[in-house]
């Protein structure tokens, strides 16, 4: 990506703070940092950034607010295109969520290992909304994850005075352009391995939408603790990850039908849920790792 090397190394400065008069609009923070080389902080920092840090720099104050006007202006456009080109009736099937499950459901993403049912319920054929079965998968956890993860790279960018209009853009359409191409690439994997299920768009969509999940919670932990609880934080939301996509998958998505198949095509399933759940943390990597310096 071209626009990783263009982004500069945040440094910081020592200020004297002046006489509050007239009283300051923001708090000078800049005593969180030391005045070591590359800006990083002195043994003993507990933590990279502080809180009063990331809530009052104004740099990243605007970074946020321009992010959060793409994100608004991206979902009027999505929702606009979607009313043309997609029943509505069939999508709102994946945003018939509640409070509980949405807690629920993020629970499950960050720790799926205790988890033992994964299949979807159906009643009368039909499978169960999202906020009557867990193991559904739906689009409003991605789509607000989506939005959260622009808004939280327009801080990273202003906090390390690296924010541009044109910066934020690229960060945002660049996680569009891999989740479709990703969504692509499973849509042919699934005509390739003729598995035969209820597998939709939509379906592969929502799984490949919770890997923004994974994201925030890497760049937010890389801004408070550094580049080391970054890493901590992608190693432990990426092995959640691989192991939710594979179970949902092999057990929701592919479905029983499949399992009396012939060898070859079981092989080529199982490699498709394999390589589905390997390719995200790649991504998870790809489009976080230059918000944490």
């Amino acid at each position: 990506m071209a626009y990783h090397s263009g982004y500069g190394a945040h440094g910081s400065k020592h200020r004297a703070r002046a006489a509050p008069d007239p009283p300051p609009l923001f708090d000078d923070t800049s005593g969180a940092y030391s005045s070591q080389p590359g800006g990083y902080p002195a043994p003993g920092a507990d933590v990279a950034f502080n809180v009063n840090h990331l809530l009052g720099d104004p740099m990243a104050n605007v970074a946020m607010a321009y992010g959060s006007s793409i994100a608004s202006h991206g979902k009027d456009m999505v929702h606009k295109e979607l009313h043309r080109f997609v029943s509505v009736n069939k999508l709102k099937y994946f945003f018939a969520v509640d409070t509980a499950y949405v807690a629920k459901k993020l629970g499950l993403l960050v720790f799926p290992y205790t988890h033992q049912n994964w299949e979807v319920q159906y009643s009368r054929d039909v499978p169960l909304p999202p906020r009557q079965d867990l193991n559904a998968p739906d689009l409003y956890i991605p789509t607000m994850a989506f939005i959260t993860y622009v808004l939280l790279a327009g801080m990273a960018l202003g906090i390390q005075k690296r924010f541009s209009p044109e910066v934020l853009g690229l960060c945002a359409s660049t996680a569009l352009v891999w989740i479709v191409m990703e969504v692509l690439a499973l849509l042919l994997g699934v005509y390739l391995a003729t598995v035969r299920s209820d597998l939709s768009t939509f379906h592969l969509l929502a799984y490949s939408g919770y890997k923004y999940v994974g994201m925030i919670l890497s760049v937010l932990t890389g801004l408070l603790f550094g580049s080391d609880g970054y890493y901590v934080a992608l190693a432990w939301t990426s092995s959640s990850l691989m192991y939710f996509i594979v179970r949902s998958l092999r057990t929701a998505a592919l479905g029983p039908d499949n399992n009396g198949g012939p060898a070859p095509r079981q092989r080529l399933q199982l490699y498709l849920t394999l390589g589905a759940a390997a390719f995200q943390p790649l991504i998870i990597y790809w489009l976080t790792f230059h918000l944490v310096r």
